[in-house]
């Protein structure tokens, strides 16, 4: 089924509520200059464990973030599909997932549990007057009654702010790609992109890219855990001078003590485009391998790589912007 109603709210963090009770969900208020809004993120797991898997990044770079600033204020409906607004825990490349720890939602004493690090970023946005949120998630509302947090009219929010795939039987039905939750703050004073994302350690990392369900042979055989990298994606010739096509490059690192076939491997782009590789990497080894452009396309408005094994298992993503792409011959490093 999937979510129904899945997008991004953009708006201005007015006030919050910290998550208690039997389903505790930290409540943020949001305005988008016409409405009011309710952001409900989870910060317990409904399943055990119950700790919540959570990572920020301080400085998030992602071509995403090109997209979002001129955005309406208000819940814009995404499209759960690749190369666009709409977010993809493993597809993405948003950030490594293996930084990801869980953290209870409600411990004794200050700057310790899930509520009280949400509470200091979602504060910053409150606090700097030029702020921006953006909460990707499904919406609910309007409603025909006041909003139970904060009493406004009509009810009205977006909820399910966390990985929405990989999910365990009782929640299998939620499952999708191209649509997971996440809170990103603006703060221009400061220059400055925060992401805060969030998983349920019932979850896995591995998932198949038509309903986003949990690989069972994966993932019933290990912890739900990303896949070590042992092939790295370090480098990427994006914006070569001249013309882009046939002289764009991907450079591969061997970190294991041992040679590994990359036959079949296969690196790809934000628009699904596959390049199939061949032959073995050793130890140590790096390998560029040069783009025809009859494959896949780095492009210079920002984009992802991924790399895949022979199973289609993810093994390694990067991202850069336009930012990163726009001198002409220059490799960015990874």
């Amino acid at each position: 089924m999937s979510l129904q109603d899945y997008g991004v709210l953009k708006g201005k963090a007015i006030e919050t509520k910290k998550g208690a009770g039997s389903s505790p969900h930290f409540q943020i208020l949001v305005s988008d200059d016409k409405l009011l809004f309710r952001i409900a993120v989870n910060v317990q797991s409904q399943e055990p464990p119950s700790d919540v898997l959570y990572f920020v990044d301080e400085n998030f770079r992602h071509p995403i973030v090109d997209l979002l600033e001129p955005m309406p204020k208000g819940f814009n409906k995404l499209q759960c599909k690749p190369g666009g607004s709409a977010l993809d825990f493993i597809r993405g490349n948003l950030f490594d997932t293996s930084l990801m720890i869980p953290l209870p939602y409600d411990i004794s004493g200050p700057d310790n549990d899930l509520n009280e690090l949400v509470q200091k970023y979602v504060a910053k946005a409150i606090a700097m007057e030029s702020s921006t949120i953006y909460a990707f998630g499904e919406r609910w509302g309007p409603e025909n009654e006041r909003d139970k947090f904060f009493g406004f009219t009509p009810g009205n929010g977006v909820h399910d702010i966390h990985m929405n795939q990989g999910s365990s039987d009782n929640f299998m039905k939620y499952d999708g790609v191209w649509q997971d939750g996440s809170l990103i703050i603006h703060l221009p004073d400061e220059n400055k992109w925060i992401a805060i994302f969030l998983a349920f350690q019932s979850q896995c990392f591995h998932t198949d890219d038509v309903q986003g369900h949990r690989i069972k042979d994966i993932c019933d055989k290990m912890p739900p855990k990303p896949t070590e990298k042992s092939i790295c994606i370090i480098a990427a010739l994006v914006n070569p001078k001249g013309a882009d096509k046939g002289l764009e490059s991907v450079t591969l690192l061997n970190t294991t003590p041992e040679k590994i076939d990359l036959t079949g491997w296969t690196l790809v782009d934000k628009n699904k485009k596959k390049l199939v590789l061949k032959d073995g990497l050793g130890p140590g080894e790096t390998r560029r391998e040069h783009l025809s452009g009859q494959d896949i396309e780095l492009s210079n408005q920002g984009g992802i790589i991924t790399l895949l094994n022979k199973s289609g298992i993810k093994i390694d993503g990067v991202s850069y912007t336009k930012k990163d792409a726009s001198i002409d011959g220059r490799t960015i490093v990874f």
